[in-house]
């Protein structure tokens, strides 16, 4: 086997679409292709050098490793390299369009980054004295006020990381508001089928047993089948409004006046807020708690798990309960941060009258860089502009929708215009046909593909939210990779079923790698050399 000085070895070279005339090191000119650092580095050698120490007295124990680590060596120049070339392999918001529908991803201001970037708040600690970060809590203080206004509420709690949590957060003190009446009998949470994964796992994971409610053929709830359903042993209901099929629940405040009268509690799934901030406030609709993804409608770039914030919003009934730590500025303009029970000393104009708290979701109080965007976020764009925010997210989804109906299956396409999320489903492609396949050769056109295979009430379903970020050059882009990618599917047009080609990666076994992934590196077995 022939082993250049950098380590390289010819079997590494990717054979892809142009396996007809590949490269020696499995590049394609500036898409670099790059192994594992496994097979690049050498466990023998280190590109940094260490005085030998003395372990002679070390606190181990039985602890103390046996074996070698096994962790490769590279210098400082092929350390570089190999992750910038790792980066390069990334899809980001930064390189173009990202239509996945389960999750608002547009572009973040830079000027949100440079704020958070401040020294006071990016260099904050949580164990600081609290006269030493009196910006940061006023930041807090001003963005739970900004979030009450936007939504119509009562109170807000700050300190949930992200949208799980904050669901997390609301059923608890919807679930402390019904043992506090005596009521704690109540154990049933109806969640439509509309509504986001998430909810039915948050409320059985409080205690709650959980009851699907179905879905009309226009996509909504059935209004009719939810109330037939309420009674003394219903807790709440989690609804998700915009839904999960880009729809508006129009009739939420019937559905609130019902459940109210029925002595439960409405959570409003918040992750949609994007479609309606400025235009449409959660508490005239009735409801009680909803958590904000702040990095989804306030502009926080997401995703590779984190980090996140989700605050939650309170109705007058479920303030009392919210969780602890919250802010309160007294009349000299002072801002505390209150982690015991509230006390007569200090005004909060986040929670009114007593507040009989849960206890804590974290540690700590939240997530200072999040929060600094998001009120920078609000306060760039004003009311005008958080209102344009959705009118345009929505004036974009329904281009997408409009302009793709003719080709691709839009199961919804007839209930009216959509909000925020314009959904496909596979249903009129060709025999053998696949949302997969699509969502891969969308990969080839240069995309990262939509959501697929959610809401799970449409087969196939292709889910797309273009964002109010996206210009209609952006647009016409995208759905003219999408349009052709289609037209491929409904001609039955083999390439696709191995599609992608041209990715750093071929088509993975998804299911296997899923059931059973390799976690370990294992170097190969070495070949015998033949006798000369």
């Amino acid at each position: 086997m022939t082993i250049n000085q950098s380590g390289w070895k010819p079997e590494m070279a990717v054979k892809g679409a142009d396996a007809a005339a590949p490269t020696f090191t499995g590049n394609k000119a500036l898409m670099l292709e790059e192994p594992l650092i496994f097979e690049i580095g050498s466990t023998e050698t280190t590109g940094v050098d260490f005085a030998e120490g003395d372990v002679k007295h070390d606190r181990l124990g039985d602890l103390t490793r046996k074996a070698p680590i096994g962790l490769p060596g590279l210098s400082e120049p092929e350390t570089v390299r190999h992750y910038t070339r790792l980066s390069r392999q990334n899809y980001a918001i930064d390189l173009g369009l990202f239509p996945l529908g389960s999750c608002t991803m547009k572009h973040n201001p830079r000027l949100n980054e440079r704020m958070a970037r401040l020294p006071g708040f990016a260099d904050v600690h949580p164990l600081q004295p609290v006269d030493t970060v009196q910006g940061a809590l006023g930041v807090i203080n001003e963005l739970a006020h900004w979030l009450i206004t936007l939504t119509g509420m009562h109170g807000v709690a700050m300190s949930p990381k992200a949208g799980a949590h904050g669901e997390l957060c609301g059923i608890l003190c919807i679930k402390a508001a019904l043992e506090a009446r005596g009521e704690g009998h109540r154990k049933v949470v109806l969640v439509p089928e509309s509504a986001h994964g998430t909810n039915p796992a948050t409320a059985a994971f409080a205690g709650f047993t959980v009851e699907d409610i179905p879905a009309t053929a226009d996509g909504r709830v059935d209004t009719a089948a939810l109330k037939a359903r309420l009674g003394p042993d219903v807790a709440a209901v989690m609804i998700t409004n915009p839904n999960t099929c880009g729809l508006f629940e129009r009739d939420l405040k019937d559905i609130s006046d019902a459940v109210h009268a029925a002595g439960a509690y409405v959570y409003c799934d918040g992750a949609n807020f994007n479609a309606i901030v400025g235009r449409v406030r959660p508490g005239d609709l009735g409801v009680d708690a909803m958590h904000i993804n702040l990095h989804k409608t306030f502009s926080t770039p997401h995703g590779g798990g984190g980090p996140g914030s989700g605050p939650v919003v309170l109705s007058e009934a479920l303030s009392p309960f919210a969780p602890l730590p919250y802010t309160a500025r007294t009349a000299d303009g002072h801002v505390h941060l209150i982690e015991e029970e509230r006390t007569e000393e200090f005004s909060n104009e986040h929670f009114g009258g007593k507040l009989d708290s849960f206890g804590r979701m974290t540690a700590f109080h939240g997530q200072m860089g999040m929060f600094t965007r998001a009120l920078t976020y609000i306060l760039s764009h004003g009311a005008d502009g958080l209102k344009q925010v959705a009118e345009d997210a929505v004036l974009n989804a329904n281009y997408v929708l409009r302009s793709l109906e003719d080709v691709l299956d839009a199961p919804f396409g007839s209930a009216g215009p959509c909000m925020h999320e314009a959904l496909f489903s596979d249903s009129n492609l060709a025999e053998g046909f696949s949302t997969l396949d699509v969502a891969k050769g969308l990969i080839d056109e240069g995309f990262h593909p939509m959501t697929v295979y959610f809401p799970l009430v449409v087969h196939g379903a292709m889910l797309v939210e273009p964002t109010e970020t996206e210009s209609k050059a952006a647009l016409d882009q995208f759905i003219g990779a999408l349009r052709s990618v289609a037209e491929r599917a409904k001609a039955g047009d083999a390439s696709l079923k191995s599609a992608p080609h041209f990715a750093p990666r071929a088509r993975l076994d998804e299911t296997r790698a899923a059931r059973k992934p390799v976690l370990v590196w294992k170097d190969a077995e070495p070949q015998a050399q033949a006798a000369e």
